[in-house]
């Protein structure tokens, strides 16, 4: 069961007042999950990195509320890694297939916002949520930060993304209704996600800016994922 991402909350009130929706908004269309993946590194050679784990968590972290901690966070000296589920998130500015009608989860805001003060659009930015800095790890200490660059890979697919939000201290494993449907996971925040399987990999000291630039993020990761693999 996903849990609302931790936003700022002095701003948490207002955000949460009634939003006006278009009229689609009631009954999106039904859209299938694309899954074509991004760039031209291999998805399995992302993976035979990340084969083993050196934990820089102090501890383990739950992918859904009531489950036990067995996921860490890993690093290589280029990138930190974890392997979890995904758990659609929708939270940001409102659209029509994400917000308070088709999430009860929804809410309108992300820990990082777009060059322009809003808030990021969870429909059509690929991104993910870290874990808020706690005792267990602290993201900062290893170079990620908003709008680090991460490849999402899942079934032989890689998807290009930004850190967007921060969710819960205890639990990882969550990404945009973008970034799944990228991925060919059903995007639905209430029914959709991954149960196991995805690998989240994010480059230490990479940001994009404006976070909001997806081909930017794409350029970037592509340079960084060959860098990682040891290609030219």
């Amino acid at each position: 069961m996903r849990v609302q991402s931790l936003t700022l909350a002095v701003a948490g009130a207002a955000l949460l007042a009634p939003t006006t929706l278009p009229a689609a908004a009631a009954a999106p269309p039904r859209q299938e999950p694309v899954g074509r993946g991004e760039g031209s590194v291999a998805a399995a050679d992302l993976l035979d990195r990340v084969r083993t784990c050196a934990q820089v968590s102090r501890g383990r972290y739950r992918t859904d509320d009531g489950t036990r901690r067995k996921v860490p966070v890993c690093a290589t000296p280029k990138a930190v890694f974890w392997k979890a589920d995904l758990d659609v998130d929708c939270d940001g500015r409102p659209t029509a297939r994400c917000n308070r009608r088709t999430d009860p989860l929804f809410f309108a805001a992300t820990a990082f916002q777009q060059s322009d003060g809003r808030h990021l659009n969870a429909e059509t930015l690929p991104y993910i949520v870290i874990p808020a800095a706690s005792r267990v790890w602290n993201p900062r200490a290893q170079g990620v930060r908003g709008g680090s660059v991460a490849a999402v890979v899942y079934r032989g697919r890689v998807q290009y993304a930004v850190v967007g939000d921060t969710g819960p201290r205890e639990l990882i494993g969550e990404a945009s209704y973008a970034t799944a449907r990228g991925l060919g996971i059903e995007a639905d925040p209430r029914s959709g996600g991954a149960d196991s399987g995805v690998t989240y990999i994010v480059f230490k000291g990479s940001r994009i800016s404006p976070i909001e630039d997806h081909r930017a993020a794409v350029a970037e990761g592509e340079r960084l994922a060959r860098r990682f693999v040891g290609a030219k």
